[in-house]
């Protein structure tokens, strides 16, 4: 017979370790090919020493003079706070009657609540590695009879519920609003509520996912904004902290390409084995492989992800990467820090399915703390305003 015990279960037991190896694989290629580690975590935060220069103590000499002087290696400390990451589901006290005899019915509604928690997980986790940790999606340009518009959609998906936050104070304006429709063509949405003006949300105001400012990983946009400190060390005092940018405003060519992996090599040392780019610049990579018949190789990518290459790298377009942008990247100067893996939380009696106050539904979630760092900035690189296909 099926109840709350066998459905809680069936929530630790089985699903567990299913839902967190597809969240940890199956979410976005980068992140399947960062490695993951408790190391370095002391209590809320991220500690770790980043390398920087060479060792100094070496040196030629005579047969009979000084040896080198001994210079030990140069360290810094980075240090960043482990973000809250949570999924949660929702299973109403009718549905579970509703298959206390019947197994079958049972494995199909929480397969449906597993599979709807991974596909909203993965795409806002997907989101988060190329934010800046702020959560801030977009930004308010004009709100009309409750059509907000704004800088962009490419983000946004309807059923997320979302905040309005001052552009400058980043005080609630509109809080928990859901997202009924998008219009990408136009940039509009519609949302849930009281319907909205520009005295209530002016223009300007920016949109983050629910509580989430200033909540998220340390993406992409963080790690190459190089006018911001990064993990809490100044990019003017430690230039190892900025990374090589390259604005080529035109079309893009191996030889750009080429020239940003040999730059990056040649000021840090780092090799290059991981491409992450926007849709419309890999359809202008295809788009150049085509027009030199170069035939475009295809590689098999950890998560069971496929993609094209360039001279054996990894080249993975990726929905939320901005336009006319290319990363290059180390992906082993990576590592997502984290206190443990995905968990249950669970109540004082050891249950993870627990009634919502006053209503006929029962939550779990899932959660996991944990920060992305990357050990060297200076070993990565970006090529903007490329003319996309």
């Amino acid at each position: 017979m099926i109840n709350l015990v066998t459905a809680d279960e069936a929530l630790k037991s089985y699903y567990l370790d299913v839902v967190a190896e597809q969240l940890n694989q199956n979410a976005n290629p980068f992140l399947a090919a960062v490695k993951e580690s408790t190391a370095d975590v002391w209590g809320k935060e991220v500690r770790k020493l980043a390398r920087y220069g060479v060792n100094g103590g070496i040196g030629a000499g005579t047969e009979t003079g000084n040896l080198p002087a001994a210079s030990s290696n140069k360290y810094k400390q980075m240090v960043a706070t482990l973000k809250n990451l949570y999924g949660t589901i929702e299973i109403s006290d009718k549905a579970i009657k509703a298959s206390e005899s019947n197994a079958g019915a049972f494995v199909n509604l929480l397969n449906a609540e597993m599979e709807g928690l991974v596909r909203s997980s993965s795409y806002n986790f997907g989101r988060m590695l190329f934010g800046d940790g702020t959560g801030i999606i977009a930004a308010v340009t004009d709100i009309t009879s409750g059509v907000i518009t704004l800088t962009s959609v490419k983000a946004l998906a309807e059923g997320m519920v979302i905040d309005f936050l001052d552009k400058t104070s980043h005080a609630a304006l509109a809080a928990g609003r859901t997202v009924l429709s998008v219009d990408r063509a136009t940039k509009k949405i519609t949302v849930s509520g009281t319907t909205l003006t520009s005295t209530d949300v002016p223009d300007d105001s920016v949109i983050t996912l629910q509580g989430s400012y200033n909540n998220e990983i340390t993406g992409l946009k963080a790690i190459f904004n190089t006018s911001a400190s990064l993990y809490g060390l100044s990019r003017t005092d430690y230039p190892f902290m900025k990374p090589y940018s390259y604005a080529l405003n035109g079309a893009i060519s191996e030889s750009a390409i080429q020239t940003a992996i040999d730059k990056i090599e040649e000021n840090s040392g780092s090799k290059v084995n991981f491409i992450l780019c926007s849709l419309g610049v890999r359809r202008a990579l295809q788009a150049l492989f085509a027009s030199s018949a170069r035939n475009v190789d295809v590689m098999e990518l950890k998560g069971g992800y496929t993609a094209m290459s360039y001279n054996g790298i990894p080249i993975v377009a990726d929905r939320f990467c901005d336009d006319g942008t290319m990363y290059l990247l180390n992906t082993d100067d990576f590592t997502l820090h984290q206190l443990c893996d995905w968990q249950w939380l669970e109540g004082e009696d050891g249950n993870v399915l627990k009634q919502v106050a006053g209503k006929p539904i029962y939550t779990a979630t899932l959660v996991k703390y944990a920060e992305l760092m990357c050990d060297k900035p200076c070993g990565q690189g970006v090529i903007t305003g490329i003319t996309e296909g």
